[in-house]
């Protein structure tokens, strides 16, 4: 049995391997020539393909400790997201932010920089307060900000290549319930008001189907303590399951698609604990490019891509995500140049996506945008130059800890070796 990832696009002929115990996994990275780490695979870049060695760390013994302060938390790198806001939860805490799904590792998803969406709250990165790594040579090393800095520095969006982390400290707050509000509004409102909604809510993105005039809006705010929501989504999929059905089979129907989809009532409300209300049910397999565009850029972008659908009438069957998230340092982070709007453009799973992505990338990059590391892109090493100015520090701290290449695959080694 070979691995996927979510979507399906990216295999590998392995499958994972799941170690019981670090002195296991020790022993597996030792004797490996390459060695690749997964959570739930959903990446659409082949960050986690390897021909030798796959491993995932979701049967590896751990529990969370808590610090005294009760600021910061030692959590299994394996466990999902789910898993690990539950356990924080019955101790009275959680995660200041999280996006709209929970499958993924923890490891996994501060690896790659995802985020969810807040103008004053940054990605599941910006969390990480240090890490324990097994390296090449299975040797267990904690870095943080005083220990091993630079490694540190680099491990906290990694990309895999730094080690397998098995336990990540983790800045937490007080436990805090949502208010999740959904309603449709003009495309024209949003497009004029966003900055300030974005002002007024804690949390704030919006759906945009290309070839209509109307927006899903999206809002989180702190709410009274309150039972958990009655359902686990913020919309049904049903009706949409079957949109996407028809467009497969007849894509220039997709215009007319969307238009009538978004004649229906699209109001919601929900309130719960906010591990509860952030994220949702997304059972619908697709393809995902993002970019992180500059946040004054990021409507114009939007604009221009949507403008570019609509004039070719292309079968984008998928509505765009608009969120934003806040700045950071982290060395290769799309965020550590200031505030940014991150724009994910989606098609279905099973219809083409290679051409519509490559396209709209060059209006992103025009904009001034960042892929998002585990979505769709088209980097090149050069690229990777000119977008990070400390991206040759970052290679030289990785050859540092993996002098053989060990945790490099091909798309890695392209970019980073």
């Amino acid at each position: 049995m070979g691995w996927n990832n979510w979507s399906g696009s990216v295999a590998a002929p392995v499958g994972v391997t799941r170690p019981e115990s670090e002195d296991e996994l020790a022993g597996l990275i030792r004797k490996a020539a390459k060695v690749r780490a997964t959570g739930a695979g959903h990446s659409f870049m082949p960050l986690c393909a390897s021909d030798e060695l796959i491993l995932g760390l979701d049967a590896l013994p751990g529990r969370i400790t808590i610090a005294a302060d009760r600021r910061t938390a030692r959590i299994p790198a394996g466990w999902s997201i789910k898993r690990l806001t539950a356990a924080l939860w019955d101790e009275g805490l959680a995660l200041a932010n999280q996006g709209d799904v929970n499958p993924q590792s923890l490891a996994g998803a501060m690896a790659t920089g995802t985020h969810g969406t807040g103008a004053e709250l940054g990605s599941l990165s910006t969390m990480a307060r240090g890490f324990r790594l097994v390296g090449a040579d299975g040797e267990a090393r904690w870095c943080d900000a005083i220990t091993n800095p630079d490694l540190y520095e680099a491990q906290r969006l990694s990309l895999g290549m730094f080690g397998i982390a098995t336990e990540i400290e983790v800045g937490v707050v007080p436990a805090f319930h949502l208010s999740e509000r959904i309603e449709k509004r003009r495309w024209d409102e949003i497009r004029e008001s966003y900055d300030d909604l974005a002002a007024r809510h804690r949390h704030i993105e919006f759906w945009f189907f290309p070839h209509t005039d109307h927006v899903i809006l999206k809002t989180l705010d702190p709410c009274d303590p309150c039972d958990p929501p009655p359902t686990t989504t913020d919309m049904e999929e049903a009706a949409f399951r079957r949109v996407l059905g028809i467009a497969a089979r007849v894509p220039f129907l997709t215009p007319w698609l969307q238009r009538g989809m978004m004649k229906a009532n699209m109001n919601g409300h929900r309130r719960g604990p906010a591990h509860t209300i952030f994220p949702s049910d997304r059972t619908i397999r697709f393809e995902e490019m993002e970019y992180e565009m500059p946040r004054a850029a990021g409507i114009d972008a939007l604009a221009e891509v949507v403008g570019w659908i609509r004039r070719k009438r292309l079968p984008v069957t998928f509505p765009f995500e608009y969120r934003t998230v806040a700045a950071d340092d982290i060395w290769m982070s799309p965020m550590n140049g200031g505030p940014v709007a991150a724009i994910s453009m989606h098609q279905y799973a099973p219809m083409p996506w290679q051409v519509l992505f490559t396209d709209a990338e060059a209006i992103f990059r025009a904009h001034g945008g960042r892929p998002h590391w585990a979505k769709r892109h088209r980097l090149t090493r050069s690229d990777v130059d000119a977008l990070y100015p400390m991206a040759e520090r970052y290679r030289s701290v990785r050859r540092a800890a993996d002098p053989g290449g060990k945790f490099l695959n091909p798309h890695l080694e392209a970019l980073f070796s």
